[in-house]
């Protein structure tokens, strides 16, 4: 029996109706009634601003979308901006260590606040007439409101002009948003993932600058999930990777709910020129010692799990045919980030890097494939796209409603 598969307007509230031509409609509606359809997303929804704006009020809206990484901001009135495919937001690190998420605009004229990562100490300054706000969000200070030198306004109330928050929650430090507020727990929403990583629910997670990477994409934000769920462009595109985790030692996943990726049955952890690797995890289960999982939480973010460290790589879409992508290394202990093992972290760094630099060929070139005529949404087999076309499902399901 097919795993049930969950979609990003779960909370059970309206979608707007697209006013799609009847092709691209119907194409829609079969894969989210569908699980088996053969084709996947036309090529619109690669290459047009229309379709990016509804994805945006709808995928990355409903649900829960991995913007950035704990890390980001790891002191108090550390600030990290992001702008999630036009959307200006914002990190900020709290004097009480909590880390909220705002809308990244000033209440007064709607100027966009910060522009940079950096410490703002205890307020956030608009950098057009000086409003300030504390890193809880409230607004603090209104400089010349009343007039030069009167800082307060009869009739004006400071307590209705705050920052407006935006829902987030945190799991292995990657931080996610759920910007309509209608969402179901985050902890629901990844229940099938933890449950599959129970072993490393409660993994302590260590990490420092420098250990990560990341590139700037011409392509479509959907199509480096895609590449990342399957396995079957392992021989072409990654040899050196495919001659020790070959395509025969991977296996599919495809649900249940919101995950699609693949696992290896080996799993060779880097090792420096002393024999030394970064420790492992205490008490994993010995299947643990020797595999690896690559799984992608929709709507955009990718975790890979070993014995010895987790990545999370965020997809991040700017334009139809923009992304950024970015990667966060994590070890299970402190002793992982020791200086003796400073070139082994390095040395995972450049692995994962280079794999995923290979990658960019096929993700740059499938984007460019959709503007061709001749693309109609391809063909998704049952066997080796499998975890593909239960992203594509998932994604007609969330646009529609369903």
């Amino acid at each position: 029996m097919d795993a049930p598969i969950g979609h990003a307007s779960d909370s059970g509230h309206a979608v707007p109706a697209p006013a799609w031509p009847p092709g691209i409609a119907a194409a829609v509606a079969a894969l989210a009634d569908d699980p088996h359809h053969p084709t996947g997303l036309p090529a619109p929804f690669y290459t047009d601003d229309a379709m990016l704006a509804f994805e945006r009020d709808t995928v990355l809206a409903t649900g829960w979308t991995a913007l950035a990484f704990g890390a980001d901001v790891p002191e108090a009135g550390d600030l990290f901006p992001v702008d999630l495919a036009g959307l200006p937001l914002l990190l900020v690190r709290g004097r009480d260590g909590e880390l909220r998420v705002f809308h990244n605009v000033c209440r007064h004229r709607g100027m966009k606040l910060v522009a940079e990562p950096g410490n703002a100490g205890r307020v956030i300054k608009c950098p057009y007439h000086a409003w300030c706000y504390g890193l809880d969000g409230r607004l603090s200070a209104t400089p010349h409101i009343g007039g030069p030198g009167v800082n307060v306004c009869e009739g004006f109330d400071a307590g209705n002009f705050g920052l407006m928050p935006v829902r987030s929650g945190v799991w292995h430090d990657t931080v996610f948003v759920n910007l309509d507020g209608k969402a179901p727990p985050l902890a629901e929403a990844l229940a099938p993932l933890k449950a599959r990583w129970a072993a490393f629910e409660d993994a302590t997670l260590v990490t420092e600058d420098g250990f990560g990477f990341g590139f700037d994409l011409a392509t479509n934000w959907k199509l480096p999930i895609e590449n990342y769920l399957e396995s079957y462009h392992l021989p072409t595109i990654h040899p050196g990777l495919n001659r020790f985790s070959r395509l025969e030692d991977h296996y599919n996943i495809a649900g249940p709910g919101g995950i699609a990726g693949q696992g290896s049955t080996v799993c060779r952890p880097p090792m420096d020129e002393q024999g030394r690797r970064l420790p492992t995890l205490e008490g994993l289960p010995d299947e643990w010692l020797e595999k690896a999982e690559y799984v992608a939480v929709f709507p955009n973010v990718m975790f890979g799990i070993h014995r010895d460290h987790l990545y999370s790589v965020i997809a991040t879409p700017v334009a139809p045919g923009r992304t950024t992508e970015r990667a966060r290394i994590y070890c299970y202990s402190p002793d992982g980030l020791s200086d003796d093992l400073k070139a082994l972290r390095r040395q995972t760094v450049e692995i994962w890097r280079g794999i995923f630099a290979e990658d960019v060929i096929p993700v740059e070139g499938m984007q460019a494939g959709r503007h061709s005529a001749a693309f109609d949404g391809g063909a998704l087999t049952p066997v080796m796209d499998a975890p593909t076309r239960h992203y594509h499902v998932w994604l007609a399901r969330a646009l529609t409603g369903r």
